[in-house]
């Protein structure tokens, strides 16, 4: 309340001085050169795609408000991504003037497939789009590598903080932060993120000169000077009330991420005494020994093959008790209504169909006490019938 009062005695309210401090902590914080507060999450994603597109020769495509802008034209750019993720980090990429091009996850951390995204690269390829998803970094050493001379920009929306050293890095090299990887990395303030504000907000994170400065012009319609624009840009300035209140949580950040790898930790053993993983009913989550996992999300897996009427009656079953569940995501963005013009069909990706049916997120954050975890945990084996 002290930050935001400072804000509205100022009258200050965009783009300020708690903004450009914010730029600076964040920075600092991952080891960017740069970072540019914007007004969202996705606007991250639609700002970072659209400064890199000129890079490879291509033109972006307009289109109507809502609509996929020409996905049969032969010269659309091309932006590779995956179908299983929010729907920002493709819709991002239709209004920056790209369209996706969807290759499949990896089953055990929702990566993108390194060798299908490589196979995927052609002509019109202007950026691929990996996502760490529900907080732990995909195999980003890899897919920069199979990119080649393509821009990666990470969607790093669920991740801030999480760290990567990749198990092929050099003798000494520390490790990085997620969003530090690629030409770009994107960050969502969104309230409910493990680093949130009091409404929307968002960042691209960049250690490119030029890069930033396309898209410190982007962020204000196209130009750094008053009425002076040299593209067209966006209205993406991040509000100094919101830059002011994640001021005063960004110091916070290590302790909660902490304290939600711990009570991931919990989970796993109770779940591990439970029997329910033995028995192949549950599956926990996947954290790889070269990063960090800062659990945004901790997401079981209800395999369907599992008895008693798979993810949806647990999650039924769950709500009975008072205890809430989340699915992310019930559907694949490939057989999303609005993107059926790119001619997809179900089967085409079949590990993030697969995972769109079992997945189902529990209850985490730091304040999350021991006797509630199992409270989640005693709901699911009596669900399946265990003691």
């Amino acid at each position: 309340m002290t930050a935001v009062r400072r804000v509205l005695e100022s009258q200050r309210f965009i783009l300020g001085e708690e903004v450009e401090a914010l730029e600076r902590d964040i920075a600092r914080l991952v080891g960017a050169r740069h970072a540019v507060g914007c007004a969202s999450g996705s606007d991250a994603i639609m700002l970072a795609i659209a400064s890199v597109i000129p890079e490879r020769g291509a033109t972006p495509l307009a289109g109507s408000p809502g609509s996929l802008p020409a996905a049969h034209r032969s010269d659309a750019p091309e932006v590779v991504t995956v179908p299983f993720t929010f729907f920002a980090s493709a819709g991002s990429v239709v209004h920056a003037g790209a369209r996706p091009r969807f290759v499949d996850i990896q089953p055990d951390i929702y990566g993108m497939d390194p060798v299908q995204m490589a196979s995927a690269i052609g002509p019109r390829t202007v950026a691929v789009l990996p996502v760490h998803l529900f907080g732990q970094p995909c195999d980003i050493d890899e897919i920069i590598a199979a990119a080649g001379h393509v821009p990666v920009v990470e969607d790093a929306a669920q991740a801030i903080g999480a760290m990567y050293a990749g198990l092929a890095r050099p003798s000494g090299a520390g490790p990085r932060s997620a969003g530090t990887m690629g030409r770009a990395g994107c960050l969502s303030f969104f309230p409910t993120k493990n680093l949130g504000g009091a409404g929307d907000g968002g960042m691209v994170l960049t250690s490119d000169d030029s890069l930033a400065e396309r898209l410190f012009k982007l962020r204000v319609h196209g130009g750094l000077r008053m009425y002076q624009h040299e593209s067209v840009g966006w209205n993406s300035r991040l509000d100094e009330i919101q830059a002011a209140i994640l001021r005063v949580k960004l110091p916070r950040l290590a302790s909660w991420s902490q304290a939600r790898a711990a009570r991931a930790a919990a989970y796993d053993a109770l779940f591990q005494e439970s029997g329910l993983v033995a028995r192949g009913l549950v599956t926990t989550p996947v954290s790889k020994p070269d990063r960090t996992h800062i659990f945004h999300q901790y997401v079981i897996r209800v395999p369907r093959e599992a008895k008693a009427g798979g993810r949806d009656a647990l999650r039924a079953h769950l709500s009975s008790l008072g205890i809430a569940s989340g699915v992310y995501y019930p559907v694949p963005l490939h057989l999303q209504p609005c993107f059926r013009s790119l001619g997809h069909a179900r089967g085409d990706f079949p590990v993030s169909e697969r995972a769109a049916e079992e997945v189902l997120a529990l209850p985490i954050y730091p304040e999350l006490g021991s006797d509630q975890q199992a409270l989640v945990v005693r709901g699911i084996a009596e669900h399946f019938g265990l003691p």
